[in-house]
């Protein structure tokens, strides 16, 4: 051993009995540890190695574990999967954890919006959805760098559902998840809790296993028996942790507030209960948290008001139902049901824009001039008074001439034909601009009175959408701008430019179609993205080169920082608009009512700085568990259509290639495989573009985005999986 290392020791040893100085002392045992780790000699050692390799006397050595915590969290050092200590050699990140039912999964990063793979040997134990602290080790194959789990921050998963499964000749038993990338759940006889075999289940962990155990777990809830009547959707809600019911606490906690606002809430605001305006909504829509007005000034100029609910008025900051926001995240909107973020008392009550009710409001009022560029605008607290409760179907018909509907609302006509107008300008200057419109289908479903699916449609935009999206990006954008430009601590909505390999991987594919992307495949502008579409837009390959440019893109999260929205060609936006069903809408009406009343004092910046970042994380964490939530009940729900026509024909495209088989969607947005057994030939040859036939059709190719007929051929619900035959291609 060296003598420098033997100097290192005798410091660290010294160190741990003289703590006069707490925090320089700190600061010079990580010093030593860091020094230990980066010289020739050493190797990898785990905590009782290094404990003995310092000479740190048992009484210290809770102090070096904590040390050695510090270090983890600083990003200094790194643990092996075997409890072993090295310097970090890179950047380290924290993400949650997606397994697979082969052992290896994927990290989802929020600090960069990248996607990680770990393979099965770099786990470290984690179970999915767990929070985990990752180290890239190298660049990979395919989409994802690879990485390997250095620490698990938070068991974020206390709580499955599945399919119990009862030992026919003792009394423990299994749950089979209905993830199906989780392991089966043993359950002891003493956690079986009156469970009958088939039965539906939710389960509390006790053990996340590891090392050849199972996890292990408890029933503490029994949903029913597969098959009754909502069942199938109430699986999904607990599966995500998504809470349902608000507590006794908050229950009598909402019973305080108001139903009707009161004369001092309005007394330091601008009140336009004057002024002409509208909600535009779904027709089952129940909380109304924006309105819209419109006048004409001279010049060609107009007056754009975006009037959204004041929820932050009744949801103040640390109180019960700001703390369950925070949780909550997000409202969840499913087929048969919504799960709000707020109590329905506030949801679609006191914060609801209804009609011909006094609301109180923040407001974003643009000035705009002919070319759409906003020449002056003004943020304010307001109180307003709601004219008409619209919806999007009677909006696009007034506004493209349906003459019983424009004599139906004849006082506001004219407004919304001049909406329309200004509507029409706004998308023009989106375009210019480079905003990329991928125009993606969603799904209405058609329920029966069993909460049963009977019909799948896919859900197009029409003028009346297209005008109240263009109005919201407007508002976001300008508030986003005005609190950017005066440095101050804010929330963003932020869509990072897309990786460069990524781009790469698109420009070789639509390659092979006689399309070039230009510009660097570093600094790739929406533009040229925006152009791709447009080239694509009405030939066969549309679907597909619109899902591959979808998929080039990192996901879109919140951040204290500016960084952009990619997608929009924007370089500041935020999420203002809805603060009933969105918790950063909500927290930045807190900073921006502050800002614009009183000014936010140095002691205001230090708390939201010290705050935002933990907010953003855990929001963009809730918006993808609402998100993947709402995806599973939609396979549902298409599963459960399609079950009822086995046999039938349709046509439609190829929208994914795989190792097993090759995907087709409807145009009802239906999706289901045709399973590569089923395909003509002996042995395949694929990529995720095409899929290659040898054999007796030896050549015969099947290509992304290529017309095909289908046979229904098989539906599995409870997995919500479909399959089909292909019977010819166009």
């Amino acid at each position: 051993m060296s003598k420098g290392f033997k100097n290192k020791e005798a410091n660290y040893k010294n160190m741990m009995h003289h703590k006069s100085d707490a925090k320089k002392a700190d600061d010079t045992r990580k010093k030593v540890i860091v020094e230990l780790m980066e010289s020739d000699f050493y190797v990898p050692m785990k905590e009782k190695e290094l404990a003995i390799m310092l000479q740190v006397e048992p009484e210290d050595r809770p102090e070096l574990s904590r040390i050695l915590n510090e270090l983890l969290m600083e990003n200094k050092i790194v643990i092996s999967k075997r409890g072993k200590y090295t310097k970090a050699e890179g950047k380290i990140f924290t993400g949650t954890f997606r397994s697979s039912n082969k052992g290896y999964g994927f990290v989802s990063v929020d600090d960069n919006g990248k996607e990680y793979f770990i393979g099965k040997d770099y786990t470290l134990g984690a179970f999915h959805g767990d929070i985990v602290m990752i180290a890239p080790t190298q660049k990979g194959t395919g989409d994802h760098e690879e990485a390997k789990v250095i620490k698990i921050v938070e068991r974020t998963v206390t709580k499955v559902v599945g399919s119990f499964e009862k030992s026919p000749s003792r009394d423990y038993g299994f749950v089979v998840t209905d993830n199906k990338f989780m392991e089966d759940i043993f359950i002891s006889g003493s956690g079986v809790n009156k469970a009958k075999h088939g039965q539906k289940v939710v389960v509390e962990l006790t053990s996340y296993g590891g090392d050849g155990r199972k996890p292990e777990g408890k029933i503490i809830e029994i949903l029913g028996k597969e098959g009754d009547k909502g069942v199938d959707v109430l699986s999904v809600i607990r599966g995500f942790g998504i809470p349902e019911e608000f507590s006794d606490e908050i229950v009598e906690y909402v019973k305080s507030v108001p139903k009707n606002i009161k004369g001092e809430d309005i007394s330091d605001r601008l009140d336009l209960r004057n002024t002409i305006m509208v909600t535009i909504d779904g027709e089952d829509s129940k909380d109304l948290d924006d309105a819209v007005s419109l006048e004409k000034l001279e010049d060609g100029k107009v007056l754009l008001g975006v009037h959204i609910a004041d929820v932050s008025h009744y949801v103040t900051e640390k109180s019960l139902l700001d703390k369950e926001a925070l949780n909550r995240g997000t409202s969840v909107y499913f087929a048969d049901r919504v799960i709000p973020m707020l109590p329905k008392e506030l949801s679609n009550g006191i914060c609801s824009l209804n009609a011909h009710t006094d609301r109180l409001a923040m407001s974003c009022i643009m000035t705009i001039n002919a070319a759409g560029d906003i020449v002056d605008y003004k943020i304010a607290k307001t109180v307003i008074n709601v004219n008409h409760r619209m919806t999007y179907s009677d909006v696009n018909l007034i506004i493209n001439g349906d003459e019983a509907k424009q004599s139906l609302y004849f006082d506001v006509k004219d407004m919304l034909l001049d909406m329309k107008e200004l509507s029409n300008v706004l998308t023009e200057r989106r375009r210019k601009r480079g905003s990329i419109d991928f125009d993606t289908l969603e799904a209405k479903f058609i329920l029966d009175k069993n909460g049963k699916c009977i019909d799948v449609k896919p859900y197009e935009a029409n003028d009346a959408t297209r005008l109240i999206e263009n109005f919201m990006l407007l508002a976001n954008e300008t508030v986003a701008s005005h609190m950017y430009y005066l440095d101050l601590p804010f929330l963003y909505r932020v869509h990072e430019t897309p990786d460069s390999d990524k781009i790469e991987n698109l420009a070789m594919t639509v390659r092979n179609f006689g399309y070039h992307l230009r510009g660097s495949k570093e600094e790739m502008h929406p533009k040229e993205l925006q152009k791709l579409l447009l080239e694509f837009a009405g030939r066969p390959e549309e679907k597909m080169i619109s899902r591959m440019t979808l998929r080039s893109m990192k996901q879109a999260r919140y951040s204290p920082e500016c960084l952009g929205h990619f997608g929009l060609a924007l370089k500041e936006y935020s999420h203002f608009t809805s603060p009933i069903r969105r918790y950063p809408d909500l927290q930045i009406h807190r900073i921006l009512k502050k800002e614009i009343t009183e000014h936010l004092s140095e002691k205001d910046i230090k708390h939201y700085n010290d705050i935002l970042d933990d907010v953003a994380k855990k929001s963009s964490r809730m918006e993808r568990r609402a998100v993947e939530a709402e995806r599973e009940i939609d396979k549902l729900k298409k599963a459960e259509y399609m079950d009822n026509h086995i046999g039938e024909e349709y046509d439609g495209y190829i929208s994914g290639v795989t190792a097993f088989g090759i995907y087709v969607e409807l145009d009802n947005t239906c999706e289901g495989l045709v399973h590569i057994s089923k395909l003509p030939g002996d042995y395949f040859d694929y990529d995720e573009k095409r899929m290659v036939i040898y054999g007796s059709r030896s050549g015969e190719e099947f290509t992304l985005g290529q017309k095909v007929r289908i046979r229904v051929k098989e539906v599995d619900v409870h997995l919500k999986t479909v399959d089909f035959d292909i019977l010819q291609k166009y």
